[in-house]
């Protein structure tokens, strides 16, 4: 069976797919705004929305990378 293509992600595969950790996620998600939909207990991803925050310069913030370099 083949994979979806534009299937929802997790906070895991979306720290993966970024190179942040699961705690920066978190953060972006809530000082940030970062593009995230509660589903229950989880937050799920679409990759291009999260792409289009990062292009538009949603986590440019000089702590939160001080943060990731210490994780």
């Amino acid at each position: 069976m083949t994979e979806i293509e534009d299937r929802w992600l997790s906070v895991d595969e979306i720290g993966k797919y970024l190179g942040v950790s699961s705690d920066t996620v978190y953060r972006w998600i809530d000082k940030h705004a970062m593009p995230a939909h509660r589903m229950g207990r989880l937050w799920k991803f679409k990759k291009d929305q999260v792409d289009a925050w990062v292009e538009a310069g949603g986590a440019s913030s000089t702590q939160d990378k001080l943060e990731d370099k210490n994780n």
